[in-house]
């Protein structure tokens, strides 16, 4: 019986030391594997430990994406001096309203293309350098948790960027913009931390950067393919951090068929639904740079679902997702249910702290883009731009071709200019006593291009016309048919827009280019590839298709941009973005010598179609603008 009871006693005690060791043993480990302090009482654990234990709790996560804003901070047009519905000060008030409320976490995500559009971003870019860039002001106010670079914010230079890099309190993400040993150029992507949850965000951007811009913009940079950069970072990102959820963060479009390419096209434009149907991983993806909404669940190659969301441009509405989890203890995965919709901004109030915290911001753009530069005597619209030779286009290029010619500028010389309506409804000037304003030269010059001259041959001049023409104007049979080159279904159907009711171009109007320095005809009845008669050069001297000529062009053009060069002109495509055929550049965007152009002139400018070039025959070019502009102009 001692014996029996000494044995209790000794088990008892080795009990106690057992129960005392486990007590003060090294800090426990989290999912990560690194320890960490011991957890606080019940009532004060945090989310992310409750997450991590067996009792894995619910959390709903709410994903508001902007995109494409395009210099739209304030609920005001700096470029016609009225207010507009939608701008991030109305989005703020929405993202305030949402982080109120108590049951779920608010990520907020930007998609690109933020630094060019309204002057307001402009005016610091290129005039204000010194002070913090109003956009990362603002994006740091709103604490937008992640965003993607996009084309136009690359199009502002490495000064820009660079230094918004170092401003945001954010990531900027772009995971295929890589060095040349192949290391990211920004930040792949980042890891979110939101209710517990492990979130991981990758940044793809448009790999066509190199079809539009001097390579001066992307110094230091190349740009992967979009499918090919998601199979590597997302396994990368598997690996590493083990998140709960991984989201697409694309400045890419989703009809990768837009310009002639398939789903095979090596570094295509468009690729976000090639990714989420190529690439296994992704929940969720947000997209960009279409301008376009999208809202559509497809399926990966395991089968699984992908839910894609995209906004309009200029915050007139905005992706709101909610993505809600519960822990699915048997398959030991996360339940994710995801609803969404692309939800309009204007009737929104906007935030009164945003607007008081950037009034002063505000009234000294105001001011900038209310400096008069100059007086016109008429009003020109792009709107007669879309059918035939304008008051419009044609001031681009006289100026363009008067800009070259003086020596001041340090351009060659150019006897031919190209050039295209960059908005489809713009006109200047804004007042009504025909005072131009700078916030004029952002109608009439919509793109931060710089002007460059180049030489093309007369016979390169012709197929760079013909294939502009063949994009721009139908081939019309009679003159009941539209003059406007639309999309047409199966059964020959005009296509119309979801959204505007109106029938879709084939082509986009910034690539309507038309031509100065020489007289020419298009003829309409004629099918693409031969409606161009070239007459004479403007001075009535002859045009030689042998003779080299020096042409003026803006940067987006001369880089490739739009294909007029290498599928119109036959012009090598390396040697094209090599510029090989570049004689002269100015050293800031054109609308820069714009402005200084009118500023230049003594009186007032009296601008009107030079008629140098026309639609024919005549009855077919009327009755084709007869029909057309009211499918367009509603």
């Amino acid at each position: 019986m001692k014996t029996f009871k000494f044995f209790l006693t000794l088990l008892a005690l080795l009990t106690a030391l057992f129960f005392i060791s486990c007590q003060t043993e090294a800090p426990a480990k989290t999912e990560a594997g690194t320890a960490q302090e011991a957890a606080p009482a019940a009532e004060e654990k945090p989310a992310a430990e409750a997450a991590a234990g067996p009792e894995k709790v619910p959390v709903t996560l709410k994903f508001i994406e902007t995109t494409d804003i395009h210099g739209s901070l304030y609920p005001y047009n700096f470029i016609t001096d009225k207010p507009v519905g939608a701008s991030l000060a109305q989005v703020y008030a929405y993202v305030t309203q949402e982080r109120a409320k108590a049951d779920q976490q608010v990520v907020l995500l930007d998609d690109g293309d933020i630094l060019q559009g309204q002057p307001v971003v402009y005016y610091y870019n290129f005039e204000n350098t010194q002070a913090k860039h109003i956009q990362s002001q603002v994006m740091n106010f709103m604490k937008y948790d992640a965003g993607t670079l996009g084309n136009h914010d690359i199009e502002a230079g490495h000064p820009v960027y660079d230094k918004l890099v170092k401003e945001f309190s954010f990531p900027w993400l772009a995971a295929n913009a890589v060095k040349p040993d192949g290391t990211p150029y920004f930040k792949p992507y980042t890891v979110l931390n939101k209710g517990g949850l492990k979130i991981a965000v990758i940044g793809l951007i448009t790999p066509w950067i190199p079809n539009w811009l001097p390579q001066q913009f992307w110094t230091g940079m190349e740009f992967e393919d979009m499918t090919v950069s998601a199979e590597k970072w997302i396994k990368i990102v598997k690996e590493t951090e083990k998140p709960d959820l991984i989201v697409g963060l694309f400045h890419s479009g989703v009809d990768f068929t837009y310009g002639g390419a398939n789903a095979d096209t090596p570094k295509n434009e468009n690729a976000s639904e090639l990714v989420a149907t190529r690439v296994p991983g992704f929940d969720l993806i947000f997209t960009g740079h279409d301008h376009q909404q999208n809202n559509k669940v497809v399926k990966d190659p395991n089968g699984r679902d992908v839910y894609i969301f995209g906004s309009q441009n200029a915050a007139r509405n905005i992706s709101s997702v909610t993505v809600k989890l519960t822990w699915d203890k048997a398959a030991g995965a996360w339940s994710k249910a995801v609803s969404g919709e692309i939800m309009p901004v204007e009737g929104l109030t906007a935030d009164a702290a945003f607007l008081k915290a950037f009034d002063s911001q505000f009234n000294e753009v105001k001011g900038y883009v209310s400096r008069p530069i100059g007086k016109m005597t008429n009003k020109i619209t792009t709107r007669d731009s879309m059918f035939g030779d304008s008051a419009f286009v044609d001031l681009i290029h006289n100026i363009q071709l008067d800009l070259t010619s003086k020596p001041d500028f340090g351009l060659n010389k150019a006897e031919i200019s190209f050039a295209a309506p960059l908005s489809a409804d713009a006109s200047i000037p804004s007042s009504a006593d025909g005072t131009l304003y700078v916030r004029d030269m952002f109608n009439l010059y919509v793109y931060e291009n710089f002007l460059y001259t180049m030489q093309m041959t007369g016979q390169q001049v012709k197929d760079f016309l013909e294939f502009s023409y063949a994009g721009w104007f139908n081939t019309m049979k009679g003159a009941n048919d539209n003059i406007i080159n639309f999309k047409k279904d199966a059964s020959g159907n005009l296509v119309m827009d979801e959204k505007t009711g109106m029938p879709v171009p084939a082509v986009r109007y910034y690539n309507y280019d038309s031509a100065a320095g020489i007289i020419y005809s298009v003829d309409v009845t004629k099918p693409a590839g031969s409606r161009i008669t070239i007459t004479s050069m403007a001075d009535k001297t002859p045009f030689d298709l042998k003779k080299t000529y020096s042409v003026a062009i803006n940067s987006y053009r001369a880089q490739g941009g739009g294909g007029h060069l290498t599928s119109g002109a036959k012009m090598n495509d390396t040697d094209v973005k090599a510029m090989k055929y570049v004689t002269s550049s100015t050293i800031k965007d054109l609308r820069f010598y714009l402005m200084k152009w009118f500023e230049g002139q003594k009186g007032p400018v009296a601008p009107a179609a030079n008629g140098t070039w026309k639609v024919i025959p005549d009855a077919n070019a009327k009755a084709g603008k007869t029909l057309d502009m009211p499918l367009l102009y509603k």
